[in-house]
């Protein structure tokens, strides 16, 4: 199989994308499937990620396509994230949380730590109330509970 043979994605809502198989092959979804179907010259349905998101993971993985190391294991979380990935992940909290389902959904374990070390540093360093702020979370404990020790250590 040519690593320039296209493959035909179906989000969705039906939006298709013809890309590269090499860009395809960064999703370990896609690459088994392809591997153990071969070329099935028909589109591949996606019913978990709309045409939107599948554009931008799309785009995530077009940028990687050339990157070495794009499935070496980096667990640091501490890890610096390159300028192209920070724009990258510069989007409303709605996208950010369909991006983290997609990559877990397509396996794309950078696209995953990425998305997830976003969230991590917008939590970051911050206090409990400021967390329930940003993620619109209502706080559900009564006076009595808030008083307590043990709800600031968590």
């Amino acid at each position: 199989m040519s690593a320039h043979s296209q493959i035909l994605l179906t989000s969705s809502e039906g939006t298709e994308f013809i890309i590269d198989r090499d860009i395809a092959d960064k999703s370990m979804l896609l690459k088994c499937m392809l591997e153990d179907i071969g070329e099935i010259g028909q589109a591949v349905p996606l019913p978990n990620v709309s045409g939107p998101i599948l554009t931008k993971v799309i785009e995530y993985c077009t940028h990687h396509r050339d990157d070495p190391n794009f499935l070496s294991a980096n667990d640091d979380v501490a890890a610096d994230i390159d300028e192209w990935d920070l724009e990258y992940c510069k989007v409303d909290q709605g996208t950010l949380y369909e991006l983290i389902l997609a990559a877990n959904y397509l396996d794309i374990k950078p696209l995953m730590d990425l998305t997830c070390k976003t969230v991590a540093n917008m939590i970051k360093a911050k206090s409990p109330e400021e967390i329930r702020k940003t993620f619109n979370i209502t706080n559900d404990f009564t006076p009595d509970e808030e008083d307590q020790d043990w709800v600031d250590e968590h």
